[in-house]
Order: C-alpha cells, then sequence, then structure tokens
C-alpha cells in the first residue's frame, strides 16, 4: 500500500509521542513492505503563536488531503488565559467539524501484566474489555448560541446543548456495528431524567436498536454510568454517549489501565481521513524530558492502520508488540518503570522487526 498520513505534533509531550508512533509506523512498512508517507503541520498552541489561528486553512486542507492523521496533543499553561479569543483547544473542535468526524472510539483494555498500575482492586478491573464510542461534532462543544454578556454589571454564560436525530442515529448505528462483532451489548448512556436532549437520545436510539435485534440495548443515566465504570466495569461492552458525557467517562475509564500514557483513540466520520490521537493531554510539566509514555500514540497508530488503511495484520502486529513488550516488564515511569520515551518505543519496534 501507498498511503499518505498527515502528522500533528502539537504541543508538549505531542511531538515526542507522534515521534514515537511513526517509528512503528515506518518499521511497519518496512516488514509488510508498504510505503508511508509523513508530513508534518500545526496545531494548538504553536500554531497560534506561529499563525495566530489554532488550526489554519492551510493545515486543515492538508489534513484532508491525506489518508489518515496522527494527532499529539494540544494546550499548556502559556495559552491557559480564560479571555483569550484564541485557543489551542479551538483547533481540535475546528479539525473535528472540518473533517466531519462525528465519532470517537476509545477502547479500554487493561493489560493483564499491569492490572496492579490500576488504583481499582484486582477483581474489579480483570477481564475489562470495552470501547466508548462518543458522539464528537454536537451537544454543548458545538451548540449555538454561546459566548459571555455583561447586562446591569451581571456576567452570564450560556453554552447551547443540541443534537438533531440524525447526529444520534449515526452514531448510535456505528455503536451496534461495533457490538455485532463483540459481547452484542450496547449502554446508552445519557440524562433522560433531566434534559429533553436525551429524551430525544433515548428515543432514536431506541429507533435504531429495532434494526440490531441480535444485540441487547441497555439505557443508563449517566450518574449511574460513572459510578458502575468503577465498581462493576466488565459489565460494559460498547458504551454510546453524547459529546460531553463522553468526554468524562472516558477520561475516567483511563484508571482501569493504570495510566492515561496507555489508551488510544480513533476519529471517525462518513468519509474522509480518520484522526489518531492518545487521550492524554499535552502534559506540560513533563514535556521535553523524555519519559512520556508513547503507548496510547502508539496504538493510536494500530487503529489507524485498523480503521484507515484496512490493514489488520499490520495493526495487530502493533498491538502484539505492545502487549509482549508490557508483559516481559518494560514500563515507563508513569508505570513505576524506568524506561524513557525512546527506550521503551525501541521495545516495540524491535518486537515489529522480529515477530
Amino acid at each position: 500500500m501507498n498511503a499518505s498520513m498527515m502528522v500533528l505534533p502539537g504541543d508538549g509531550i505531542g511531538p515526542e509521542v507522534t515521534d514515537a508512533a511513526v517509528n512503528v509506523l515506518q518499521q511497519v512498512a518496512k516488514r509488510f513492505g508498504h510505503t508511508f508517507r509523513f508530513s508534518t503541520e500545526l496545531i494548538g498552541g504553536i500554531s497560534i503563536d506561529r499563525r495566530g489561528t489554532a488550526l489554519s486553512k492551510e493545515t486543515l486542507e492538508a489534513c484532508r488531503n491525506s489518508d489518515a492523521v496522527l494527532l499529539g496533543a494540544v494546550g499548556g499553561p502559556k495559552w491557559d488565559d480564560p479571555n483569550a479569543a484564541v485557543r489551542p483547544e479551538q483547533g481540535l473542535l475546528g479539525l473535528r467539524k472540518g473533517l466531519g468526524l462525528f465519532a470517537n472510539l476509545r477502547p479500554v483494555r487493561p493489560h493483564p501484566s499491569l492490572i496492579d498500575a490500576s488504583p481499582l482492586k484486582v477483581d474489579r478491573v480483570k477481564g475489562v474489555d470495552l470501547i466508548v464510542v462518543r458522539e464528537l461534532t454536537g451537544g454543548l462543544y458545538f451548540g449555538t448560541p454561546r459566548g459571555r454578556t455583561v447586562t446591569d454589571g451581571v456576567r452570564k454564560a450560556v453554552d447551547t446543548l443540541e443534537y438533531a436525530d440524525f447526529e444520534i442515529a449515526r452514531v448510535v448505528e456505528l455503536a451496534f456495528q461495533l457490538a455485532q462483532g463483540r459481547k452484542k451489548k450496547v449502554t446508552s448512556v445519557d440524562k433522560a431524567n433531566v434534559l429533553e436532549s436525551s429524551r430525544l437520545w433515548r428515543l432514536v436510539t431506541a429507533e435504531v436498536a429495532k434494526a440490531h435485534t441480535g444485540v441487547q440495548l441497555e439505557n443508563m443515566l449517566v450518574d449511574t454510568a460513572s459510578m458502575r465504570l468503577v465498581t462493576s466495569p466488565s459489565q460494559f461492552d460498547v458504551v454510546v454517549t453524547e459529546n460531553m458525557f463522553g468526554d468524562i467517562l472516558t477520561d475516567e475509564a483511563s484508571v482501569l489501565v493504570g495510566s492515561m500514557g496507555m489508551l488510544p483513540s480513533a476519529s471517525l466520520g462518513s468519509d474522509g481521513p480518520g484522526v489518531y490521537e492518545p487521550i492524554h493531554g499535552s502534559a506540560p510539566d513533563i514535556a521535553g524530558k523524555g519519559i512520556a509514555n508513547p503507548v496510547g500514540t502508539i496504538l493510536s497508530a494500530a487503529l489507524l492502520l485498523r480503521y484507515s488503511l484496512r490493514l489488520e495484520e499490520e495493526a495487530q502486529a502493533i498491538e502484539h508488540a505492545v502487549d509482549s513488550a508490557v508483559s516481559d516488564g518494560y514500563r515507563t515511569v508513569d508505570l513505576g518503570g524506568a524506561l524513557g520515551t525512546k527506550a521503551m518505543t525501541e521495545e516495540i519496534v524491535k518486537r515489529v522487526r522480529n515477530d
């Protein structure tokens, strides 16, 4: 295969972990006889500094013309002013909207060798294998009107939580399709006892479910889901939810694997390139120290191969290499080990090369 990939390193540890993933992808290309071309563009804080915008038109167009996008992380204290007109996170939102990425997939499967790294009891974590499907282009993050006003000396802010039926249907349909190849159970998370948008979510979800009679549908309020995610996470298979709930629940799920540095994600749309990134942030406190965990980004590269390039064997080669390295006791600092980013990456690269 001849494929072009856009790399958006972003801020903080983003350049370090995307470099690691590119190294692994290059080794995959050598082993399987592919040609992968990599281009780099700016996003987030560094784009604000150099171009005055978190996502330039040129960067977005370059992403549209690629086969897949590998993203690092954005943001940091330098750009944290709440009064700033331009913020790094606008780059992420613009990328999702501009590429039509309506679904974010976050698989959560604790590695057997790392169960003790989780703050939860072993019996709670053992056997967990779930995937969260988060709606990505609607809800509070994109609804209008939005903004701040001052009236008679009183400051007010408004964000609008808005969903159309088709936005709900397409992400729920994807969740059911994924469940067909797994344990055939979908848990739809909402707040239907309070929010009108959630009542529509539940109604549309029930309509989609009628076409998938072999898959069990479970509706669950978000407060219950957040509790059960840490008390009985093995009960979940595919979890589908709206934008903000998904944002929060997936970060909560990171404790199941012991470190946010271990979790990948894939953002997908109806057509065009997908975006692949670890779920962690830019971690400015460790940026440049060479100790960031690259596994989440490397596993995101495996998802890139699976979903955008349809290279299942190659995706599994990366996942097996990561499993092997971790099973052999190789750990980065966040998991109580001593390896830095480059050393951990090299252990994975060696296994891709020699498997």
